[in-house]
């Protein structure tokens, strides 16, 4: 964690990595496009967690791109869970990298629980808490075969959740079976 010059606490961690993960999502074709592929893995992972909301997520030096998307309705535009975070009432498969959880996830390359995140001090002054009503976030990185943390796969919901243990190795299996997917397409056995 960082300060500014007023002293005060930065939400966002200092991400050092972010030009080799740039790097390593263009030579994969990553986190520039919607992929149906990935929007019917938010929707398994929504399924699998009782999330309303899912994303898969690659976080470049500037913004998260959700590349898979489930909200409530099954829709994949986002726009009830981005419109606010955008401020603009539009499409939401983008979010500033200050906004949500992913990024602390990908810096610390370890998944995150956090069930009530109003409990956490740290996370509780993220913009998604007061803009989008963000009570609960669990989230797991996918880290490639070279190293790279690419991004994450995410859960959220506007009401407390009590993820638990079960929440967590859960998170972190679905994320090792996204990266086996990513791993085979990589090498051209979708």
């Amino acid at each position: 964690m960082t300060y500014d010059p007023t002293g005060h606490l930065l939400l966002t961690p200092v991400d050092k990595d972010a030009p080799a993960r740039v790097q390593r999502l263009r030579e994969l074709g990553l986190g520039e496009r919607p992929e149906p592929a990935f929007d019917e893995f938010a929707h398994r992972l929504a399924d699998v967690t009782g999330a309303p909301f899912s994303m898969v997520n690659f976080i470049d030096e500037n913004q998260q791109f959700f590349a898979g998307l489930h909200t409530p309705e099954g829709t994949h535009s986002g726009s009830d869970l981005g419109a606010a975070a955008a401020g603009t009432g539009g499409v939401g498969r983008y979010m500033a990298r200050d906004h949500g959880y992913c990024p602390h996830v990908v810096v610390r390359r370890k998944a995150l629980v956090l069930e009530d995140v109003c409990d956490y001090p740290r996370f509780a002054g993220n913009p998604v808490v007061d803009e989008i009503g963000i009570r609960s976030y669990m989230g797991a990185p996918l880290i490639d075969r070279s190293g790279v943390a690419l991004g994450t796969i995410c859960v959220v919901d506007t009401d407390v959740r009590p993820w638990g243990r079960a929440g967590l190795e859960t998170i972190k299996a679905l994320a090792a079976e996204l990266m086996e997917q990513i791993n085979r397409r990589e090498d051209g056995r979708f």
